[in-house]
């Protein structure tokens, strides 16, 4: 069995091989975009009954935040089904090496590259260094994300918006303008959006309309790539256990989070990753500007 501590409600999940808990010791870490290894229970991000069947052999993949949380669980999942894994993250390299390792245990290639995708040169270099590395990229996942609570648009910062939308939104176009041009037919984008994009959240307007910024992005980069055969999709994730979480959100609010979906708990990263996998591999080959929605069953 994995992440098992008693001292909190879980609930079981095929036959009990895995745990899943459905509240939260009290916890907070101060500086974004968190770290996973500092969590508590740790995130849950492989499902040891899952049986791979090649679905993207020999794809070349970057994931931008796929360090730890959504990222790692997608990475792990993408290398089972014989990907080799591009991963772009900001400063967190303890988790980063943990997921290369996770990746190369499966027998596939990953390689690192840490910086501020803020910044537009560093996703031409992220492009220019898988390149020389695999030749090819097969797949683009843009899901690097931060987000800071307010109580009032009035108590948001211009720092702190700039921050926000440089980091949520443009960090997307420079990426995916960067790899673009390498991308062939039947290559796949996958942005991460979030509920809030629907239904918006009253402490996090400026992380929202990032949110929905990227929703309208990924329908409207769909159109525009359909007749080169390059599908452009997104996930919208609920309520989902990562590093963000006890580094945005004070202690009272994740030791109840997610507890307010129909299904009455949190989501963990490997729960999301499938959805990932459906849009990358040729399972989705007739689906393009389309969002899939990962919440615990709340309505959209």
């Amino acid at each position: 069995m994995i992440n098992i501590n008693l001292n909190y409600p879980y609930i079981g999940f095929k036959n009990e091989s895995i745990r899943i808990p459905i509240t939260f010791p009290k916890q907070h870490q101060d500086i974004q975009p968190g770290m996973e290894y500092k969590m508590e229970p740790l995130p849950i991000f492989d499902n040891p009954n899952y049986i791979p069947s090649d679905k993207l052999k020999n794809k070349v993949v970057i994931i931008s935040g796929g360090d730890s949380g959504i990222g790692r669980a997608i990475s792990l999942l993408f290398a089972k089904e014989g990907a080799d894994i591009v991963i772009c993250y900001f400063n967190e390299h303890e988790d980063a090496n943990y997921t290369k390792r996770l990746v190369e245990n499966c027998g596939r290639k990953c390689l690192l590259i840490p910086g501020d995708l803020r910044d537009p040169d560093l996703s031409t270099y992220i492009t220019k260094v898988t390149i020389n590395k695999f030749g090819k990229i097969d797949v683009l996942i843009n899901n690097c994300g931060v987000q800071f609570p307010q109580n009032s648009i009035l108590d948001i910062s211009n720092k702190q918006l700039k921050d926000t939308f440089e980091t949520n939104v443009f960090s997307f176009f420079y990426l995916t303008k960067a790899v673009l041009p390498y991308l062939n037919s039947n290559s796949s984008i996958i942005n991460t959006t979030s509920i809030t994009a629907f239904d918006g959240k009253k402490n996090l307007i400026d992380y929202s309309a990032t949110k929905g910024a990227i929703t309208v992005f990924t329908k409207s980069l769909a159109l525009s790539l359909a007749d080169k055969k390059i599908r452009v999709n997104a996930v919208a994730p609920g309520p989902i256990w990562t590093p963000l979480i006890p580094s945005s959100f004070n202690e009272d609010e994740v030791e109840i989070f997610g507890t307010d979906v129909p299904l009455k708990r949190a989501g963990q990263p490997f729960e999301l990753a499938p959805a990932y996998l459906y849009l990358a591999s040729d399972d989705s080959k007739y689906v393009t500007g389309q969002i899939l929605h990962v919440n615990g069953g709340s309505i959209v």
